[in-house]
């Protein structure tokens, strides 16, 4: 399983490749550390997933009833957004034209562990997408994680 935290400044090369952050490489699972998922993000940014994680949740996706027209319409735009990418020797990843277009990244970005998946983000859209009030958070950790939520 993949373990994925804490937040990484970074910038991307004149050809859109990113070095991903030693600490992110370290935790990619041995069985396929170079091969990597990416795709257009619900927020403005762009998922990176370990082949192993994209397979549990390409499985539900395609696992949904085909039948019915909602799903789909998830299932188009979620696998129209998502491509295969690989690590080079150098550790760097080649992010797509139409991907730095959809996450609005240009040369500084940030990445940031989610788990079982990494966010690639443009500092300043990130920004805005933090909590700032730590009352805000305590509400939320109460809300989601407790018996009583």
């Amino acid at each position: 399983m993949a373990f994925f935290t804490s937040e990484y400044t970074g910038k991307l090369d004149a050809k859109g490749r990113l070095v991903l952050p030693a600490r992110m490489k370290a935790n990619l699972p041995d069985t396929s550390a170079n091969e990597l998922f990416m795709r257009e993000g619900f927020e403005p940014c762009l998922e990176l997933y370990p082949l192993l994680e994209y397979k549990k949740i390409y499985s539900k996706i395609v696992g949904l009833n085909e039948f019915n027209a909602e799903n789909r319409k998830l299932q188009r735009n979620f696998f129209r957004g998502s491509i295969a990418v690989e690590l080079d020797s150098a550790g760097r990843l080649l992010i797509p034209k139409t991907m730095l277009v959809y996450a609005g990244l240009d040369k500084e970005i940030v990445v940031v562990g989610m788990g079982n998946r990494m966010e690639i983000w443009n500092p300043k859209v990130y920004d805005k997408y933090l909590i700032k009030d730590p009352q805000e958070l305590s509400d939320l950790a109460e809300k989601h994680l407790t018996d009583n939520g």
